[in-house]
């Protein structure tokens, strides 16, 4: 019995007994239900530990510090459940590029779409493994202009040396990038740099700071470096791309490099407004896993504004592309129109697994908002599923104040076209 099947066939809400349902490989565990009113129909929450959030025990292709992202578990569960091998998997927000890295690794082709332009500098290079030695070649190619200076003050963050190569690489990478030569090397260490600008171990560029997946203010820098009495100190940037270069490929094998270029080519990488990707054809994704922007609780081109001046991007204009609304009714009208596109793209019999969470301090719950904008669009609801976990420090980002209760949750709304 699948999990779909499980969900259609459980009718009783009242049996106190854990219930068990039974798909090809697994045994899961349903610890509670919960049942909610809505558009005058009853619907279920299935709560439990359905995967646990251990990033360890994924691929490490994934490690990739960003900033709200969810951990490769939840996608791969949902991309076991409802697809095949070559079913296209979509992710209209894709952030690090959790889900499509995931669904590339279980081999299923893949659409990313971000309007943040960060997400593809972030994802795609990820696609093409590079060997060790020509990458360790092709960093020791460029040079490195110790007379260099940033046309910002980064002070606070680097040695004088160590942001004279940051700006010896930024201008290369950009010189590579404005005369299109920039090739699959290029990318990747344009991505490890764009990674490794600011964190809080010696394997970053930067003095310490906190958190490693967002950059904070030059002001809010000089007060951690005051408080913890540090001043940056000199680190070598090939060094350290090359570190984490051997940490990301480490459980990469031959036969799963060839898969992950394989499946690029039959991808499709986008910077569009998730409401409009007409480059993506009718009815033809298996799955959609995504999570959206939740509400304002994450400001994205505020966090990113070191990486989007090493890429030469605006931070300006992408945050006035990115959708931050301040009100539920704001957030919900825009879901709205991503819910109709991705009808749009969605195959018949095909799946949506919307993740979202609890926003100020608990007293929103987007699953309850989300699922009307599905059913509205063509959709019908098979679940909403709340995987539950113990607490991590990962909800005080999201601004999940849930200490008490002890756990840290994921709420999936699960759709599909029929």
């Amino acid at each position: 019995m699948t999990f779909i099947d499980y969900v259609e066939n459980f009718t009783s809400l009242e049996q106190h007994e854990p219930i068990l349902f039974f798909d090809e490989y697994k045994t899961f565990k349903i610890s509670k239900k919960e049942s909610i009113k809505i558009l005058g129909k009853k619907y279920c929450k299935y709560i439990n530990e359905f995967w646990t959030s251990k990033q360890r025990q994924s691929n490490s292709i994934h490690e990739i510090s960003y900033r709200a992202c969810y951990k490769p578990q939840l996608p791969h569960f949902f991309i076991e459940s409802f697809t095949k091998p070559q079913d296209i998997v979509y992710d209209p927000f894709s952030g690090r590029g959790t889900t499509i890295i995931e669904a590339s690794i279980m081999d299923r082709k893949v659409i990313a779409n971000d309007i943040n332009p960060l997400s593809k500098i972030l994802s795609e290079p990820r696609f093409f493994i590079p060997d060790f030695n020509e990458l360790k070649q092709k960093l020791e190619s460029i040079s490195m202009d110790y007379s260099l200076k940033a046309d910002i003050d980064i002070s606070m963050f680097y040695h004088r040396k160590t942001e004279a190569e940051i700006m010896s690489l930024k201008n290369y990478l950009y010189k590579k990038m404005e005369s299109n030569t920039e090739d699959a090397l290029d990318k990747w260490i344009r991505m490890i740099a764009t990674n490794r600008l600011t964190g809080h171990s010696s394997g970053f560029f930067s003095v310490y700071t906190l958190p490693p997946n967002q950059a904070v203010s030059p002001i809010r820098q000089i007060k951690i470096n005051n408080r913890r009495n540090q001043k940056p100190e000199y680190r070598n940037i090939k060094e350290r791309i090359l570190k984490k270069t051997r940490s990301l490929i480490r459980k990469i094998d031959p036969s799963l490099k060839k898969q992950l270029l394989k499946n690029h080519k039959n991808s499709l990488f986008l910077t569009l407004d998730a409401r409009k990707t007409r480059p993506i054809p009718d009815n033809s994704v298996q799955l959609t896993v995504t999570s959206p922007p939740f509400l304002d609780v994450v400001q994205y081109a505020q966090d990113n504004w070191l990486r989007c001046w090493f890429n030469s991007i605006s931070a300006k204009e992408i945050e006035k592309k990115i959708t931050m609304s301040r009100t539920i009714e704001q957030w919900s009208g825009i879901m709205q129109k991503v819910f109709n596109e991705l009808y749009r793209v969605t195959k018949f019999g095909g799946y949506v697994a919307f993740e979202v969470g609890e926003v100020r301090c608990g007293k929103i719950k987007l699953d309850e908002h989300v699922l009307p904008l599905g059913i509205r669009s063509g959709f019908n609801v098979i679940a909403i599923m709340i995987n539950e976990q113990n607490f991590t420090k990962t909800a005080n980002i999201w601004g999940i104040k849930n200490n008490k209760k002890g756990t840290n949750s994921n709420r999936i709304i699960i759709f599909n076209k029929v």
